[in-house]
């Protein structure tokens, strides 16, 4: 009998002791990090971000925090970028928007085609109302809010609007991006100040510019914040050639067949084209984008 007891507890001390081996052991190998000095100088398209203020360094230090520990979207988005800014960053130089908005679309959609819960799409999310008003064409056939040239073009006239409208400040003009322009007006007014850092906001639109700041950081300086992408790595974009076309489709997987692709590239390039055929009575004129590499194993 005694000889059972100990056997037990010698079975038991050895469970133990493994078991406390391999949970410390698991945990060693988890690398968490923490903290990481960032600059305590900062702007947002060369306007000072107030960093001196308490709640400016709190505010800036809980976005860099997440998005330093949020490795897997961080490292899709830094991924992302090589392929998706190269698009935004010569419409936002032609429209004289600071390059730093391109951030904006960052956290906005994770640049992909995102689908809110309201109803908003694309990488610069407009909503259906918004987006017409901005001149795109929303419709069961054609959804101009998936077209990255053309809805950073409708961002850029919105945030160009916004940008006067609050005194050019583009810094108002990004939160406006999020709260709206009357939504931001109205909080500035009613508590008596000028400044994003001075006012009271929901706290979406609170987060909204350090977000932006926090991403901004991020992806300049990668390495720094622990994300070592090898170049190889990176989403490159596909050449492409486009043509134009001024008729109806009526089947858009032969169209596909016919320039040398199928369906699914097709939409992959052209993601504005909303369902399998395009009926175009008014003879409109549509840019279609083909790939020209990308596809075939002769190019490998």
């Amino acid at each position: 009998m005694k000889k059972d007891v100990v056997k037990r507890i010698v079975l038991i001390c050895a469970v133990i002791t493994v078991s406390g081996l391999f949970i410390y052991a698991t945990k060693s190998n988890v690398v968490q990090i923490a903290h990481v000095d960032y600059p305590t100088q900062m702007n947002f398209a060369q306007e000072v971000v107030p960093t001196y203020m308490a709640d400016v360094q709190e505010r800036l230090d809980r976005e860099m925090v997440t998005n330093i520990n949020y490795h897997t979207n961080t490292t899709l988005v830094i991924k992302r970028a090589n392929k998706v800014f190269p698009i935004i960053e010569p419409i936002l130089a032609k429209n004289g928007i600071p390059d730093d908005f391109k951030y904006l679309a960052v956290i906005e959609s994770s640049l992909v085609n995102a689908v809110s819960p309201a109803g908003a799409r694309g990488v610069w999310q407009f909503m259906p109302t918004t987006a017409k008003e901005k001149g795109m064409e929303v419709n069961d056939f054609v959804d101009e809010r998936y077209d990255l040239e053309k809805s950073t073009q409708a961002a850029c006239d919105y945030l160009k609007e916004a940008y006067l409208k609050f005194g050019r400040n583009w810094t108002l003009a990004a939160a406006s991006y999020n709260g709206g322009m009357a939504g931001v007006q109205k909080q500035l007014e009613s508590q008596k100040v000028t400044s994003y850092y001075d006012v009271l906001l929901t706290e979406e639109t609170a987060r909204y510019v350090y977000r932006i700041l926090a991403l901004k950081e991020i992806m300049k300086n990668p390495q720094k914040y622990g994300f070592e992408i090898p170049t190889h790595a990176l989403y490159s974009e596909i050449p492409v050639k486009k043509i134009e076309i001024d008729s109806t489709v009526t089947d858009l997987a032969d169209f596909a067949l016919a320039q040398g692709i199928n369906y699914k590239i097709l939409k992959i390039h052209n993601p504005w084209l909303r369902d399998k055929s395009l009926p175009n009575k008014a003879r409109k004129k549509y840019t279609i984008a083909i790939p020209t590499e990308g596809y075939s194993k002769i190019e490998n």
